[in-house]
């Protein structure tokens, strides 16, 4: 084999054996690794295997070449282990979750939103209803369940629970309850117990992140009506910003750029903001912001300097800022959906839109560059894709496929 070969060879391999363990992937940033870009584009995309799973939005996990899904089939949620090569079924568990969806949410159906999270050598689901499971990795086998409904009157947002949980040091980190009466909790892997919880505010859609700011572990994330920062340790808050959105939509799951947070929500433009510690205070200072660019459901992806990511202004557009200043560098006509979950890998942006449409675009801070737009479901597509090499997982309304570049 030429060694030009050899070494594309192990990169394929290496990216078609990348696990996706959690929402937007290893890092949560949206980052694919180990892509090589093939010398052309196919015109169309093989199907590997196509598998109905059940109803829900729920994004794809990946392991050691199987696939884990969370969905609903009829009154229950059912959680399944797959065979990323062949589609095959490998175990499955399921349990009821009364849950239906109110009038504005119907379109988007009963099934689970939250993406489940592999740590440790255990799955964790959050449902619709605000079900927080354990399972065995290997087997399915549940090791404990939470259903909150001793806690909290209602134990899920209005639209029905969106985020996704976080493993830290031993822990998963869930935001459960409901309206106005919520909790942003530690729970012990192993066990399910509290190992702290903050009760400030209720749960919103967006999913936190673990950064580094003024030298302190933090979780950061949206709450119903403020964006937090908490410490990863104690779960003690140490900044909070109100932040409220029409019909209580907050959704964007925060960026990190060098020492600033990228953060937006539905017509409130796209900001960054500094988090510092002076004097045992903190402070989230306001650096620049473009009101042009609002993002709603989307949460964008970073590049160097460069943010891309998808505005629901003009019916959705596409666009690009300048990370340092916020300066709009390019946008799309517009009339793109409602939403489009964004991945990236080198110097290829992977765009799927809610009409289930998979564009492959350039990285470009000078304009938008689409190289190839593939039809990918029948149905709605809300959950991310996952990219693996040539292959890339689709999850629709109701079926799981993967698609080859092949």
């Amino acid at each position: 084999m030429r060694p030009f070969a050899a070494t594309l060879f192990v990169a394929l391999v290496t990216a078609q054996a990348q696990d996706w363990p959690q929402w937007r992937g290893p890092n949560r940033d949206g980052v694919v690794t180990g892509l090589a870009e093939p010398k052309a584009w196919p015109a169309t995309l093989k199907t590997k295997w196509k598998v109905t799973i059940g109803e829900g939005h729920s994004s794809p996990v990946v392991s050691a070449g199987k696939v884990y899904t969370h969905s609903r089939q009829e009154g229950n949620e059912v959680v399944l282990g797959l065979d990323l090569a062949s589609g095959k079924i490998l175990w499955q568990q399921k349990y009821p979750a009364a849950y239906h969806a109110i009038p504005p949410a119907q379109r988007h159906g009963d099934g689970p939103k939250s993406t489940p999270l592999i740590y440790q050598g255990k799955l964790y689901t959050l449902g619709i209803s605000g079900t927080l499971s354990c399972f065995d990795l290997a087997t399915g086998k549940p090791l404990w369940r939470k259903t909150f409904t001793d806690e909290f009157k209602v134990t899920w947002p209005l639209f029905g629970t969106a985020m996704s949980p976080l493993g830290d040091d031993g822990t998963v980190i869930a935001h459960v309850g409901g309206p106005d009466h919520g909790a942003l909790t530690a729970f012990e892997a192993a066990t399910g117990e509290v190992k702290w919880r903050w009760t400030g505010d209720g749960p919103a859609y967006a999913s936190p992140l673990l950064v580094n700011l003024g030298g302190t572990r933090q979780i950061v994330t949206q709450s119903q009506q403020n964006i937090v920062g908490l410490s990863a340790a104690t779960g003690q808050l140490l900044w909070q910003i109100p932040f409220t959105t029409e019909y209580v939509q907050n959704i964007v799951t925060p960026v990190l750029y060098r020492d600033l947070l990228i953060l937006s929500g539905i017509n409130k433009g796209t900001f960054a903001v500094r988090v510092s510690q002076q004097g045992g205070k903190w402070t989230a200072q306001e650096v620049w912001r473009n009101d042009a660019v609002p993002m709603y459901m989307n949460s964008p992806v970073l590049d160097g300097d460069t943010i891309y990511g998808f505005g629901h202004r003009n019916k959705g557009q596409f666009f690009c800022l300048d990370a340092r200043t916020g300066k709009t560098l390019w946008t799309t006509e517009g009339r793109g959906g409602d939403n489009a979950a964004i991945v990236h890998s080198g110097g290829l942006l992977f765009l799927l839109t809610d009409d289930a449409y998979l564009i492959v675009a350039r990285k470009n801070p000078k304009a938008y560059e689409e190289i190839r737009r593939y039809r990918v479901a029948e149905s709605p597509t809300w959950a991310h894709p996952v990219v693996l090499g040539r292959q890339i997982l689709i999850k629709d309304l109701n079926t799981l496929a993967l698609w080859s570049l092949d």
